[in-house]
């Protein structure tokens, strides 16, 4: 691996001093480079095993980057060297939360998601973990979770033997309880490990799987997997009022991440699936 480092370096004209191994999940290797002039964070994993991964994720970046909202990582380079494919970020220096960093936290998610198109989707797919996510564009919110988020889904777990339902009937009811709102610009995977403090106590948002999506979709995966205090929802409501109701559909929401998760992770989520879907059948 010292070699790819150095070979990544030299691509980019940086002067590689020494480098270090960071926590990086399941799918990545990462280190931090300490070079000469700047320290950097670089992603690497497999471009045969994940085609792509790594260019959908700096458009990603880059889109949130644009958005005016949250601090995000800047991206100066990506690429493939041999089988392999790397990210290269800027480092960012870890810091403490302040007294208001979560007020801070519902608003600025507020503003990212006031960023809106004319239609749900975005122009090229990207991964959620290690599964492909498809962002077919569509007029309607219903449409574009069913189609683009809950099927792909459903149809993995179904071939895999770990879930098998008749939709049709379940899709009908989940498209008359999705509100109809415009889309929003959102992180798309906003678990607790996905944003991270620097140094002057502010949020910065990483890993995202974005798309112009249904913003309460944001909202449920921070309260899947807990870590986020009531105080950001309650911030958030008050700069963006969510559509009446916004509580009963969090678990809606939360049936792809559990989708997800049931098919990288297998059958120890499979009770919160089928609970979900019982309860909106």
């Amino acid at each position: 691996m010292e070699a790819l480092l150095q070979k990544i370096a030299n691509t980019h004209s940086l002067d590689l001093r020494t480098s270090q191994a960071l926590t990086g999940g399941d799918i990545n290797d990462v280190f931090l480079l300490n070079c000469t002039s700047e320290q950097y964070v670089v992603k690497i994993n497999s471009e045969l095993k994940f085609p792509g991964m790594f260019t959908a994720e700096r458009q990603g970046l880059e889109l949130l980057a644009g958005s005016a909202s949250f601090r995000i990582p800047r991206v100066p380079y990506s690429g493939t060297i041999g089988t392999y494919s790397y990210l290269l970020m800027e480092y960012i220096e870890p810091g403490t939360k302040g007294p208001d960093f979560w007020p801070q936290f519902g608003e600025t998610l507020a503003g990212l998601h006031r960023n809106s198109r004319d239609t749900f989707g975005l122009d090229h797919d990207n991964y959620i973990g290690s599964l492909v996510q498809v962002n077919g564009s569509h007029r309607q919110a219903s449409d574009f979770y069913i189609s683009e988020r809950l099927e792909p889904q459903f149809r993995l777990a179904r071939d895999s033997g770990k879930l098998t339902i008749n939709t049709t009937e379940f899709y009908g009811v989940v498209s008359e309880i999705i509100p109809k709102e415009p889309p929003s610009l959102i992180h798309g995977d906003l678990w607790n490990g996905n944003y991270m403090v620097d140094s002057k106590g502010i949020a910065v948002l990483i890993d995202p799987a974005v798309s112009y999506s249904i913003r309460e979709m944001d909202l449920a995966m921070m309260r899947l997997f807990g870590g986020f205090p009531e105080s950001v929802f309650s911030t958030y409501n008050e700069a963006f009022p969510m559509v009446n109701g916004w509580r009963d559909r969090m678990e809606l929401w939360q049936l792809y991440y559990l989708l997800v998760h049931l098919n990288l992770f297998g059958s120890g989520y499979l009770s919160q699936v089928r609970a979900v879907i019982d309860r909106y059948s």
